[in-house]
């Protein structure tokens, strides 16, 4: 993240959490003005933490923009979607909407005049948001300075340009539905899913997708289109399952990007700089519970059938000298690293994905993980698809699969080049 995905078209990067007040004890969502019993500044102020969570400003800002004057363009497979201004300004932006307006964009993806939007604003997570955190968010946007700044159009392909089509598809893949807690679990682990489920949408990135974009269930990981990362399954321990990881490590990855046994990279270390870190340390804890607590859902691994053809044998041993020449330097030549700043290649569950498309993208564009308030100088890898071929970073990255225990297939050239060219962001 940062976020984004496809939901129908559409890309969101985001990711989230709450603060300590954003779990109301009670299941019910209770009259629209409970949230008002909180003073304007402490409403305002708690509407700014939740936009943090929600990561907002992603998707509703440009680069060097107004922040959240909208313009900002998401390619999508079924064409482009460009977000909205939600600044308060009332001819341009959401001025005129009330909270029930803006609660009914939230919850039901429509538009104060009814008209149903695309699920690049995910909706289908946020639908789980209370409505005293709805309304939070209001009267935080509505603080904002109003900037004029006219809705640039869609430009989606037909049909997927038709109300008839999001009709269609929004009665396939969308129920509104407010999160409600498990009584068998603890406050905190609820407080856990109701972040990763709602404001955080980790399904957005972290779930397979239909033809048509609907999200799979589960957090079962899934190719991000048009951006070209695999957001890994959370739910498998061979990928990004976190079963066996201690939850301070789980803590310390998601609020600072780094830790002993991982760092964050690509659209994910976006999300840990713009969202993640700024949240409350006991929020992250809650959602690090509950991530931890989902069972591993992968069948068993059955061992890569190994290919011991010449050329397959030629290709690991030109990886290993390439390894030898660029890369022993820093992550060592027993795959160990240095961590956190080089991170462990031996065993690094990023490398033994079915897809190697992250591997690839980063041998050919350079790793650089978040800079944060726990990681403020943080280490980066340089690209280096400029100096290697695509037959030189397929044998690289297939001796990285290979190699200190790893097992997983080699890569081809061809792979290489299918990504070499495709966008950073």
């Amino acid at each position: 993240m940062k976020k984004w995905l496809i939901a129908t078209g559409v890309l969101v990067v985001l990711a989230g959490a709450g603060a300590k007040v954003l779990l109301w004890p009670a299941d019910d969502l209770g009259p629209p003005a409970a949230a008002s019993s909180l003073g304007s500044e402490q409403l305002i102020a708690r509407g700014a933490y939740l936009a943090k969570a929600g990561d907002c400003m992603a998707c509703h800002t440009t680069r060097g923009g107004v922040q959240y004057a909208g313009g900002r363009a998401l390619q999508t497979p079924f064409g482009t979607i460009v977000s909205p201004n939600i600044t308060p300004d009332r001819d341009t932006g959401i001025g005129s909407w009330t909270a029930a307006d803006f609660w009914r964009a939230l919850h039901n993806g429509k538009s104060k005049d009814g008209r149903l939007l695309y699920p690049a604003f995910p909706y289908t997570n946020y639908t789980k948001v209370r409505r005293e955190d709805s309304d939070a968010l209001h009267a935080y946007f509505q603080s904002l300075p109003p900037r004029r700044q006219a809705n640039a159009p869609h430009a989606l392909r037909f049909p997927y340009n038709q109300q008839v089509a999001l009709a269609a598809w929004r009665a396939l893949y969308f129920r509104p539905a407010v999160y409600q807690n498990d009584r068998a679990q603890s406050i905190e682990w609820n407080r856990g899913a109701y972040l990763v489920q709602g404001l955080g949408h980790c399904s957005a990135c972290h779930s397979s997708r239909t033809t048509l974009g609907g999200s799979e269930e589960g957090l079962s990981g899934g190719l991000i289109p048009v951006l070209g990362w695999y957001a890994p399954s959370l739910t498998s321990n061979a990928e990004a399952g976190l079963g066996d990881w201690d939850t301070a490590q789980i803590v310390e990855l998601l609020h600072t990007g780094v830790s002993p046994r991982a760092t964050v990279f690509g659209p994910m270390a976006e999300v840990v700089r713009q969202s993640l870190q700024h949240l409350e340390r006991a929020d992250v804890q809650a959602m690090a519970v509950y991530l931890k607590s989902l069972p591993d859902t992968a069948p068993p691994a059955r061992p890569a059938p190994r290919d011991t053809s010449e050329t397959a044998t030629r290709q690991l041993a030109q990886g290993a000298r390439l390894y030898e020449t660029h890369c022993a330097s820093c992550h060592q030549a027993d795959g160990k690293g240095v961590p956190p700043g080089y991170p462990p290649l031996a065993g690094n569950r990023a490398l033994l994905t079915v897809s190697p498309v992250n591997a690839i993208r980063i041998v050919l564009n350079g790793g650089f993980a978040p800079g944060t308030a726990g990681n403020p100088r943080p280490y980066g890898m340089p690209p280096f698809g400029p100096v290697l071929d695509d037959s030189e970073v397929a044998a690289v990255v297939s001796h990285l699969r290979a190699s200190w225990g790893n097992d997983a297939p080699a890569v081809s050239a061809l792979e290489v080049n299918k990504y070499r060219s495709v966008p950073l962001e």
